[in-house]
């Protein structure tokens, strides 16, 4: 990754702020945890708590309110913060642990790509009021740190998955294309767009309307079919091994020649008539491909950095952690300049 990828990298997460309410600090100086013994300071940790907090203000309290950090967002009994500072914890023992294992990728931090980081987190200071910087804790140390934390994160991960298996068979990509109608068995819409369950005597005569249907699709073709019955024809594709669909439409599609429609279709919570358009959609296959592609390269990643993880101690100090808490809110300054130098940075 050479230093103009890296600059772009930096200006493109950095952001101008503005302090909503209150002020906040924390001791910089204190260790929130350690890793294999060695200390990590509360002033990186804070600072990434409350950048990560700094850009989802505006959009969860758009959502949520103002409280939306002391509240049970998630119904399992623990802060909207406090569910937010375990994901930045563990997204630094991530980094940390990384940063153990850089000498076995050969990975580094260049001159260049240092005085990149350096540039980067000068802008942010000077970007951002003494209100906002004090609020996020930041330092140009600290936002340095920071910033070559997430660096070495990325090469690591390219230079991990550069070992994934990118070979995908033909068989393990083939995806093929339909068309289908599907009908609930349980629920309708009544003539108010409500959704209401079936009576018994609905569901007799929807299995009739239904088989009667796939009959006419057989002998008229599905869409003539669909178009008289009043039903929508959808379209989708689908995998030899796909979750996504029905299992028994599945089977059925698997079974079909091109052109073909399959008899009428009895699902787990829906009916079926379906038509094969391609047995092989060569547009789909490519993106499937490329799915499992991805798939491999994220579990090889998470597999490495798991395996890392378990032969290492890392403890967090939970009563210094405790000292960071997201009391006052931010919102982003919509900069023109500020944004005319990051698009410059990523072209």
């Amino acid at each position: 990754m050479n230093s103009r990828k890296i600059t772009a990298l930096l200006l493109s997460s950095a952001m101008a702020l503005s302090v909503l309410t209150g002020c906040g600090g924390v001791n910089k100086d204190k260790t929130v945890a350690t890793l294999n013994g060695e200390p990590v300071k509360l002033g990186v940790a804070n600072f990434a708590a409350r950048f990560g907090q700094a850009g989802a203000d505006d959009f969860y309290t758009a959502y949520f309110g103002k409280n939306v950090w002391t509240s049970d967002l998630y119904g399992n009994g623990t802060t909207g913060q406090d569910n937010f500072k375990d994901s930045v914890m563990d997204s630094l023992e991530d980094m940390y642990v990384l940063q153990l294992h850089m000498d076995e990728y050969n990975v580094s931090i260049t001159d260049d790509e240092k005085a990149a980081i350096t540039a980067a987190a000068a802008q942010f200071m000077e970007d951002n009021s003494k209100d906002a910087i004090n609020a996020l804790g930041a330092t140009q140390e600290i936002v340095e740190e920071y910033l070559t934390l997430e660096t070495i994160q990325s090469k690591m991960k390219a230079a991990i998955v550069a070992g994934a298996d990118t070979n995908v068979t033909d068989e393990e990509a083939k995806t093929g294309a339909y068309s289908y109608v599907g009908i609930s068995k349980t629920t309708r819409q009544d003539e108010s767009g409500n959704t209401v369950d079936y009576t018994d005597e609905e569901k007799e005569e929807l299995a009739a309307k239904v088989a009667d249907f796939a009959k006419a699709a057989k002998e008229d073709g599905l869409d003539a079919a669909a178009e008289d019955a009043g039903y929508t024809v959808s379209t989708g594709t689908f995998t030899q091994e796909d979750d996504s669909v029905d299992d028994n439409l599945l089977a059925a599609l698997k079974n079909l020649k091109e052109g073909e429609v399959t008899d009428l279709i009895d699902g787990d919570s829906s009916y079926f008539v379906a038509r094969l358009d391609k047995e092989v959609d060569e547009d789909a296959t490519e993106e499937t491909r490329q799915s499992i592609i991805e798939q491999r390269k994220d579990d090889l990643y998470d597999e490495t950095l798991d395996g890392w993880k378990e032969g290492i101690e890392w403890a967090v100090k939970e009563k210094v952690w405790d000292d960071v808490n997201f009391d006052n809110l931010f919102t982003t300054i919509k900069d023109t300049e500020t944004e005319s130098t990051t698009e410059q940075a990523t072209e």
